[in-house]
């Protein structure tokens, strides 16, 4: 066994390696751009080598400079997690050659999988079915166009090298087949240098099902069961579960058994996974899955695997690189009960799933299950890399169980001011159709609306009013003052006293930046305070909560519900069901301010570069039409016309790099 292993990676999968890694006493070594410096994998490491600037291409997949840290710090290994370096073929090559143990497959295989359509050949030849469609060389827009119309729409465009999602377009009519192109191709080029992509047929209630794969340098392939991972967005996975609901013995002994022909075709050796589609439309049958691709590495997703097998993944990867065969023989992998995987996005669920970035001000996640992180409080969220910052994994002997406990753990999520989509995944996992198992790649669009947004509950609104009041109140006082005078009973003003009844204030406040007021009524008795606030024509009892009846910083009482809170300079945030709610001093031009902008302004909602603009000054569009396409944190956002009218102003050109907040584009409204 070698004694040291360098990460070629960050965050999250960086401190997972090192985690197994230290177990097993290797020295552990990071490398890190220059807007990682100060991140979490950097201080868990025992050594870090900074390699490049903040962009990713200047510093991650620099494989030379990757291979440099490597050598000046006598790293014996290098393991490249997933995604930058993990599946590139030249660089396992190089790593080898400068006698380092590489932690993956055979260069050989990486290629032999690593392109889609030349992978979709391979599997027809090893009696693996795949998905119909077209993986042809001929990449023009007349051919990719009519293979389009052959195969009818709606089609799925990928990119040949891509992963993750990126480079991935449904397009459902044949006028928008051009744009859809450009897009994968783009995305394609961004994210992977390679802007060819393969057509398939879209399927109308697909299910994605992978099976976890793994081979050594003596022969043997096993499989550790499959995984459902169909839960998606914009083709992200975000949640997964170990076994895949309403699978039978008979689909299960079929798919596994193909995924293992998949490995043994390319002489497979490491973790990867063989990624199939399944029609759905009529349950779970053999004969209606089909290969789709194979990643030749760790997936995201392997704590599922882990936590219903008990074996330790990263652990398998270390020993079989350093010659070792697998340890477990086939009939000795188990699979017990079921567990769940929720990803948790720096991202707003309710804005098209926008990414966010910023400093984690306060970042507390639940202390009672798995938690894979690469970043923690007073950190960073750049808007350099992928927008995961955790994964919530759950195990328990039944999927309800498993569903109720994820649940319950993406509730007790507390991160700000970086919005997350802690709330939505606590009600997806929530809805009767999941805990039910009736779930495809179409769940969230079908389910959409109920997803995205919940109303603020009167507890909490209650709450937050009585909270910026108390603050208010408190901070008026004078050091001598200890409360109990009715003449200090507001900012020391006697507007809140009355004779013989106690005095009732409305309180105006903000909420997520809306104008908002409540009545509220001092209470009090001792040196004990409370509120009686009204709010959506319901009385809810308020208290300061916490280690004292003074304590505002840790939560608030409402009634026998304790209301978790974060204190900034200038609001109170309150945490309710996984989502974040601020409330601020009313100012009088406060009405209104989280409103999108009318004025037809299309600003840049993060710092970003301008990759199309398919429209230009003085075009006729109408409303939802794209104006201007930014990429930011690895995605393509388009920002559309707001109504119907006319390109005033177009302020950017395709490559420009823009500023959060930039007025990209100004539409004026059709008179």
């Amino acid at each position: 066994m070698f004694k040291s292993v360098l990460v070629a990676n960050r965050g999250e999968i960086a401190c997972r390696v090192f985690r197994t890694a230290r177990r097993m006493g290797l020295r552990t070594i990071a490398v890190y751009s220059e807007a990682d410096a100060a991140a979490l994998h950097v201080r868990e490491a025992d050594e870090a080598v900074l390699i490049g600037p903040a962009a990713a291409r200047e510093s991650y997949l620099d494989a030379a400079e990757v291979l440099a840290a490597a050598k000046a710090t006598g790293a014996e290994a290098i393991h490249p997690g997933y995604g930058f370096l993990s599946e590139n073929a030249d660089f396992a090559e190089a790593v080898m050659a400068a006698g380092i143990v590489w932690i993956g497959p055979q260069p050989s295989s990486i290629r032999a999988m690593g392109l889609k359509d030349a992978a979709k050949k391979l599997m027809i030849e090893a009696g693996v079915p795949v998905t119909p469609g077209y993986q042809g060389e001929d990449q023009s827009l007349e051919t990719l166009t009519a293979e389009a119309n052959r195969i009818g729409f709606p089609v799925l465009i990928k990119a040949v090298a891509g992963g993750g999602g990126k480079g991935m377009k449904k397009v459902d009519r044949a006028e928008d087949f051009a744009d859809g192109l450009a897009s994968a191709q783009r995305e394609g080029q961004s994210s992977f240098g390679d802007p060819r992509v393969l057509i398939e047929s879209y399927i109308t209630r697909p299910r994605h099902i992978e099976v976890q794969v793994f081979g050594d340098s003596h022969g043997n392939v096993v499989h550790l069961h499959e995984r459902d991972c169909s839960l998606q967005r914009r083709h992200q996975k975000v949640i997964e579960e170990a076994p895949a609901p309403g699978m039978d013995q008979a689909t299960r002994d079929a798919v596994t058994a193909a995924a293992v022909r998949a490995a043994k075709a390319v002489n497979y050796q490491g973790a990867g996974t063989i990624e199939f589609i399944a029609d759905a439309s009529d349950g779970l049958k053999a004969d209606r899955i089909w290969f789709m691709e194979m990643n030749t590495r760790l997936q995201v997703e392997h704590p599922v695997t882990e936590s219903i097998t008990g074996v330790d993944l990263v652990e398998w990867q270390l020993r079989v690189a350093a010659g070792e065969p697998i340890p477990l023989a086939q009939a000795d992998i188990p699979m017990k009960g079921w567990a769940m995987e929720a990803r948790l996005y720096a991202e707003d669920p309710a804005h098209g799933f926008l990414p966010s970035i910023g400093k984690l001000d306060h970042f507390v996640m639940p202390d009672d299950i798995r938690v894979d992180t690469g970043v923690e409080q007073g950190g960073e969220v750049s808007q350099f890399y992928d927008p995961m910052i955790a994964k919530l994994i759950v195990h328990a002997d039944t999927r309800e169980a498993a569903a109720a406990r994820l649940a319950d753990a993406c509730r007790a999520v507390e991160v700000w001011p970086v919005r997350t989509n802690a709330g939505f995944l606590a009600r997806c996992l929530d809805h009767p159709r999941f805990v039910e198992g009736d779930v495809d790649t179409g769940f969230i669009g079908a389910e959409g609306e109920e997803l995205f947004t919940r109303p603020v509950r009167p507890e909490v609104a209650a709450a937050g009013a009585a909270h910026r009041f108390e603050e208010q109140r408190r901070a008026s006082l004078s050091p001598a003052d200890d409360g109990t005078s009715p003449w200090a009973a507001y900012r020391g003003d006697i507007a809140g006293f009355r004779m013989n009844r106690s005095a009732a204030l409305a309180v105006k406040t903000t909420m997520n930046g809306e104008a908002y007021t409540a009545s509220l009524i001092m209470r009090r008795k001792g040196h004990a305070t409370w509120y009686d606030v009204t709010a959506s024509s319901t009385v809810e009892r308020v208290a300061p909560g916490g280690v004292s009846p003074d304590d505002l910083q840790s939560g608030i009482w409402v009634g026998d519900d304790f209301i978790r809170s974060f204190e900034t300079s200038d609001s109170a945030v309150l945490f309710d069901g996984g989502e974040a709610i601020e409330f601020a001093d009313w100012r009088p031009n406060a009405a209104g301010a989280g409103a999108s902008a009318s004025d037809g302004g299309l600003r840049a909602p993060m710092p970003g570069k301008i990759v199309a603009a398919p429209a230009k000054a003085g075009d006729a569009v109408i409303k939802g039409q794209p104006i201007v396409v930014l990429e930011a944190m690895k995605m393509e956002h388009a920002l559309t016309a707001p109504f119907d009218g006319v390109v005033a102003e177009f302020n950017v050109a395709v490559g420009d790099q823009v500023v959060d907040g930039a007025v990209l584009a100004v539409v004026k409204a059709a008179d």
